[in-house]
């Protein structure tokens, strides 16, 4: 069983005395607009692709046993305001959410944790720092250079909200979400979010809610790139071992 929800009380009971290192993955992102072609939840659907992949990889690994906490899907996601379909919480409940979980999982002794993200809105990166200090729990922080230096050239870019890259991964998880009709015809847009001057998509330029170049992304490429997210992860998982 990978899913912790999917487990019995006297299941997670046993936790304490299996061979294997439990660790829990906690996916997080945001419900937000991700252009006209994909889901709101891209972000999401991201971080519990790698969760699933990342465990599935170690499966058999005689050292640790990887568990998928239910995914936290609300973050903090002004930019997106003007646009139908966000849902934005505030920095202190999704901190108080996020300190309250960990909390309550360490008390059982689950005290190896680790927050997957790919919602980047600088508010919300800056609330998951946060709790990974004050909670002693991990974070895989893919905007870091540690990461960000292995993903693609979009991503580095700072034009990849519903763009190439986030599109490719959801073509690779999930190709029914994306509207391809629309994805074809959407021109390149050149927004770099990783400028701290940006306060809304709307007056950076993105009159869609996208940047980067959806158009060029193919399932294919999100296999590729999920492969080295999926490394990514079980890194930092057997780091925190």
């Amino acid at each position: 069983m990978t899913y912790f929800a999917e487990l019995s009380s006297p299941q997670v009971a046993a936790l304490a005395s299996d061979e294997r290192v439990p660790v829990l993955l906690l996916p997080v992102g945001a419900v937000e607009p991700h252009g006209p072609h994909a889901p709101l939840g891209t972000d999401p659907l991201i971080s519990r692709g790698m969760c699933e992949r990342a465990a599935a990889r170690l499966a058999g690994d005689p050292g640790v046993r990887v568990l998928i906490l239910p995914e936290v899907p609300y973050g903090v996601t002004r930019l997106a305001a003007g646009f139908a379909g966000g849902i934005s919480i505030g920095e202190e409940t999704l901190y108080a959410l996020l300190t309250e979980i960990c909390g309550a999982l360490a008390e059982q002794g689950l005290t190896r944790i680790l927050l997957v993200n790919n919602h980047f809105e600088p508010a919300h990166l800056t609330v998951l720092r946060r709790v990974a200090e004050t909670a002693g729990v991990g974070f895989v922080d893919l905007v870091r250079r540690r990461y960000a230096e292995r993903l693609t050239d979009e991503f580095r870019s700072g034009e990849c909200h519903a763009g190439q890259y986030e599109t490719a991964l959801v073509l690779a998880d999930r190709p029914d979400l994306v509207d391809a009709a629309v994805q074809r015809d959407l021109p390149p847009v050149h927004v770099d979010l990783a400028r701290t001057t940006i306060t809304d998509f709307g007056s950076a330029g993105m009159t869609e809610a996208y940047c980067g170049s959806p158009a060029q992304a193919t399932a294919e490429e999100g296999e590729k790139t999920f492969s080295v997210l999926t490394d990514i992860l079980v890194e930092a998982i057997r780091e925190l071992v």
